[in-house]
C-alpha cells in the first residue's frame, strides 16, 4: 500500500509539474480506486497534496522568472470570487449535465492543443503574435497591461472559478489553454503561472480543512509527500521538454480527464 501511495503521488505531482493541470481530478480517483480511501478521506488529502505540490512548483517558477505573478494574482482573485457562484449554479443544474458539458469543452480544448503542438515545427505558420491581446514587452519581458488584456485575464480566472465551483475541477484545464491562446507567453511560463494560481486558490481551502480538524491517514501523508517529490521532478524535467511536447502532453492528459468525467456522468 505504501508503494502504491508513493507511485500515485509521484505520478500526480509529475503531471502537474509538466502540464500545470490535472492534480485534483486525477488525485481523487487515485486515492479512492488505487488506495481504497473513502471520498471523505480522499478529498482533503487530494486538496493538500495538490495545494502543497502547486506551491512548490510556483516557487520554482518564481525562482526561474517564469511566473507572470501579476496576471496570476488577477486570475486567482477573479476565480476565487466566482467560485461561490459556481457552487450556487451546481445546486440548480443537474451535475450529470454539467459534467457532460465540461467534458465536451475539454475534448475540444485537447484537440486544439494537440493540433497546435503537432503543427509546431511544420510548414504551418503560427498565428501572428499581434493578434493576441496579452503581449509581452520585448524590452522588459513583462506583460503589457491594457484594459483589454486585464479584462481577458480576469475573464479567464472567472470561468476557471465557475467551473471549480460547479464541478470541483477546471483550474489548470481552463487557465493553461486560455492563457496560451490569448497571450504570447511560452508554454513553460503558462504552466508555471497556472501552478501559482492553483496554489493561491488552494490556500484558503487547505486552511479551512485543517481548521476543521481533518484527520489525514498515514498513507495520505505518504501520498502528499510523494506528490511534492513528483512536482519537483516535473519542474526539473520541464526545461528539457520542448513546448511542442508539453502541449501534446497537456492535450493527452485533458482527454484522459474528460473521459473520466464522462464516465462519472
Amino acid at each position: 500500500m505504501v508503494a502504491a501511495s508513493i507511485f500515485f503521488g509521484i505520478s500526480i505531482g509529475l503531471v502537474m509539474g509538466l502540464t500545470g493541470a490535472g492534480g485534483g481530478i486525477l488525485a481523487v480517483p487515485a486515492l479512492v480506486l488505487g488506495l481504497g480511501l473513502g471520498m471523505t478521506q480522499a478529498m482533503p488529502v487530494a486538496l493538500m497534496a495538490v495545494g502543497f505540490a502547486a506551491m512548490l512548483g510556483a516557487l520554482d517558477g518564481l525562482r526561474k522568472g517564469l511566473v507572470r505573478y501579476k496576471a496570476g494574482m488577477l486570475m486567482a482573485a477573479a476565480g476565487s470570487a466566482a467560485a461561490p457562484l459556481g457552487v450556487a449554479i451546481a445546486h440548480r443544474v443537474a451535475p450529470e449535465f454539467l459534467m457532460m458539458l465540461f467534458s465536451m469543452v475539454m475534448l475540444l480544448v485537447a484537440a486544439r492543443m494537440l493540433s497546435q503542438g503537432l503543427k509546431r515545427g511544420s510548414k504551418h505558420a503560427p498565428a501572428p503574435e499581434r493578434d493576441k491581446p496579452c503581449m509581452l514587452n520585448p524590452e522588459t519581458g513583462k506583460l503589457r497591461w491594457t484594459w483589454p488584456s486585464a479584462s481577458i485575464l480576469a475573464g479567464v480566472g472567472t470561468v476557471s472559478g465557475l467551473f471549480a465551483g460547479m464541478l470541483g475541477v477546471g483550474g489548470g484545464f481552463v487557465i493553461v489553454p486560455a492563457f496560451r491562446q490569448f497571450s504570447n507567453v511560452g508554454m513553460h511560463g503558462v504552466v508555471a503561472t497556472s501552478l501559482m494560481i492553483i496554489a493561491l486558490v488552494s490556500v484558503s481551502s487547505v486552511a479551512s480543512a485543517l481548521s476543521t480538524g481533518v484527520a489525514v491517514p498515514p498513507i495520505g501523508w505518504t501520498f502528499i509527500a510523494a506528490a511534492a517529490g513528483g512536482m519537483l521532478a516535473g519542474r526539473r524535467l520541464a526545461p528539457a521538454i520542448p513546448e511542442k511536447g508539453l502541449q501534446i502532453g497537456f492535450g493527452l492528459i485533458t482527454i484522459l480527464v474528460a473521459l473520466l468525467l464522462l464516465g462519472q456522468a
